[in-house]
């Protein structure tokens, strides 16, 4: 799929992926939002996205799609400054504007490459490996009570211990069972069952109150989608707890 308000440049892109016919294009929005309905319906493998466009940015779409973010991300735009947010945001990789066809091709087959070796189980990842110290470890994705953003690492949070893995925060949200985790902000990601309630702190806004006491910030954005979550019957706990 291909995400870009500017015709010229989806015409770009359309005539560098023309080799390659194991590439099938279904989709071409044009705006931020008309993107987030084709991924969400069409589900891609790969999305060439432009970060700045009408309504909501590139950056808006993947955070908006949560667990719906395909397997593989590429950013194409004018501006170099937008780089580092979005391999932080989870990006495969990063193309200027003119495209070269050699930096193209490259991108293309890391995206190919990644796309081969993403095969999430349909209840998502049961274990998660982990490299600490010398050991390297298998983390089971139950005992984790919540991950947060770490720079380049996610860290993983177990009881009194953290383990950081270099993966993203759109990554982990994407291969763990929508069915036991959540994203509640852009920097967290909690397990459901250690989730007691909300609060309002002293700023007025809602955070999550997990089951030790702690608390972890809660976005406007996800909010809905955590009350939902959590009123589900099928849950194996109780129901959301909000004052």
């Amino acid at each position: 799929m291909i995400v870009d308000d500017e015709p010229l440049a989806q015409t770009n892109l359309k005539l560098l992926l023309r080799p390659h016919r194991e590439i099938e294009i279904i989709g071409e929005p044009r705006s931020g939002f008309e993107a987030l309905e084709e991924i969400r319906n069409k589900k891609p493998d790969l999305v060439f996205l432009d970060v700045q466009m009408p309504e909501c940015d590139g950056f808006d779409v993947l955070e908006m799609l949560g667990g719906d973010v395909p397997s593989a991300v590429i950013f194409v735009t004018a501006y170099d400054q937008y780089a580092l947010k979005a391999f932080e945001a989870g990006a495969l990789d990063y193309l200027l504007k003119p495209v070269d066809d050699a930096r193209f091709r490259r991108a293309l087959s890391r995206a190919q490459d990644k796309i081969r070796r993403h095969r999430p189980t349909p209840a998502g990842t049961a274990r998660l490996v982990v490299k600490n110290g010398g050991q390297i470890l298998f983390l089971n994705s139950a005992d984790i009570d919540w991950i947060g953003a770490a720079d380049y690492y996610a860290s993983l949070h177990i009881g009194a211990k953290t383990y950081l893995v270099r993966r993203s925060m759109s990554e982990l949200e994407r291969d763990l069972d929508p069915a036991a985790f959540c994203r509640v902000h852009r920097s967290a990601i909690v397990n459901l069952a250690r989730v007691r309630g909300l609060q309002l702190n002293c700023a007025g806004e809602y955070e999550v109150l997990l089951e030790d006491g702690s608390t972890l910030p809660l976005s406007r954005r996800y909010r809905r989608r955590l009350q939902a979550v959590l009123s589900s019957p099928t849950l194996p706990r109780g129901n959301l707890n909000d004052p």
